[in-house]
């Protein structure tokens, strides 16, 4: 069933022998958002728009739950319950990234092959910040944003530092960073048990200058959202000058313009 997202174009995208509906909207280069849990909230959608006014081109895939349907615990717990049984996400696994990574993919080189430019951006949030790492093998991302990267999940010191992504994965992030002008960009709030402060130290260890990294004090989060301090740049977003979440959300979009638009 095709779904329909209020500002947006919906368009099924048929990859590797598989289809999508893709939401777009806006004009310039390529960035592809990819939606937290539970789904593309209303405060996704406006993310993206927020994007898409600063002079990009969006593609926001269909991954999982209702377009446009407010945050709810119930569907935040129902869409958890679906992506940890799903073949298509390996919510575990520190070492290497989910399969749905092969489709995104394809995805950028579609996008980027509509859009031109020097490469792609990614936003990834939540269960999907990792995503735009390990999309920089076989794909044009230059510019992946890790939001509150939260896979993998699990106790052990390996997933608390893990970047769900593998050897060849990061080896080719290194190889577009050193050789391709690409860079990353990693948000989280410091308190957040979803995505442990471990795992920004492996990214700092990892890529050195080639990541920047930015971490909240939970105090700064909105309040009254009900669920505790997670979400940079949607959820718990304070939407105001002099805010860190703003901040980070300007930072956001300076970062997609140094890295994707050319002079």
């Amino acid at each position: 069933m095709s779904h329909r997202l209020a500002g947006f174009t919906t368009r099924p995208f048929t990859l590797l022998n598989e289809t999508r509906d893709v939401f777009i909207t806006g004009v310039g280069p390529a960035v592809v958002i990819l939606t937290e849990v539970p789904n593309i909230t209303p405060e996704v959608a406006k993310f993206a728009q927020r994007v898409a006014d600063a002079g990009f081109r969006i593609y926001m895939p269909q991954l999982f739950g209702t377009p446009g349907k407010p945050f709810s615990h119930l569907s935040a717990g129902q869409t958890l319950a679906h992506v940890c049984i799903s073949r298509e996400f390996r919510v575990l696994a520190a070492n290497e990234s989910s399969p749905i990574i092969d489709w995104l993919r394809a995805l950028a080189r579609e996008a980027h092959s509509e859009c031109g430019g020097p490469g792609v951006g990614v936003v990834g949030m939540c269960v999907t910040g990792n995503f735009g790492l390990a999309m920089m093998l076989d794909a044009p991302v230059i510019a992946p944003v890790l939001s509150q990267p939260s896979l993998p999940v699990g106790p052990l010191p390996s997933q608390r530092a893990g970047l769900h992504a593998s050897a060849i994965e990061i080896e080719a992030a290194h190889d577009k960073i050193n050789n391709h002008g690409a860079r990353i960009l990693a948000m989280r709030f410091e308190g957040d048990l979803l995505c442990p402060g471990e795992r920004f130290r492996r990214l700092r260890e990892e890529f050195g200058d080639g990541v920047e990294t930015i971490e909240i004090a939970d105090r700064h989060a909105k309040k009254g959202t009900g669920v505790p301090a997670h979400s940079v740049l949607t959820t718990h977003l304070i939407d105001a000058e002099g805010e860190p979440t703003r901040a980070a959300l300007d930072r956001t979009l300076s970062f997609l313009k140094e890295q994707l638009v050319t002079i």
